[in-house]
């Protein structure tokens, strides 16, 4: 009952989309930064973030919600690749893997070489290409 309710209302209005989501994400770690410091400032700024998410998944005018997220998926494509791997780095500061990871730049293909090994050749397994790095 509960679920055919909220479907009828949510019926012609946005939703929830990528530009929706991260605005709640920086919200919610506004609010995170706000616990910390207890800057009231930063705590207006995240609730902002999560009325304007609101707004958006609310909305019933779907066009200006799609061109806005359109123009925010560009902006995010032309910046996220400069992200890609930080997790990746991050564990490897938290955990002692006796492996490495290293990405073959022909094919993307990752490839696990032993640590401590000092400047080696890795050869692709799948492409066969070979490259140099220090382990």
């Amino acid at each position: 009952m509960f679920r055919e309710r909220f479907y009828r209302m949510m019926m012609g209005r946005n939703g929830v989309d990528q530009l929706s989501r991260f605005c709640l994400y920086i919200s919610l770690g506004l609010v995170i930064v706000t616990w910390i410091t207890h800057q009231g400032f930063v705590y207006l700024l995240a609730m902002a973030f999560l009325g304007y998410s609101y707004f958006r998944i609310m909305s019933r005018n779907i066009s200006q919600r799609y061109l806005e997220n359109q123009r925010f998926l560009q902006i995010y494509d032309r910046i996220a690749p400069a992200f890609r791997g930080v997790r990746q780095r991050v564990q490897s500061l938290f955990t002692k893997s006796p492996y490495r990871i290293y990405t073959c730049p022909n094919c993307k293909q990752k490839v696990r070489v032993p640590r401590g090994r000092g400047r080696i050749e890795i050869s692709c397994p799948r492409c066969r290409s070979t490259f140099i790095k220090r382990t």
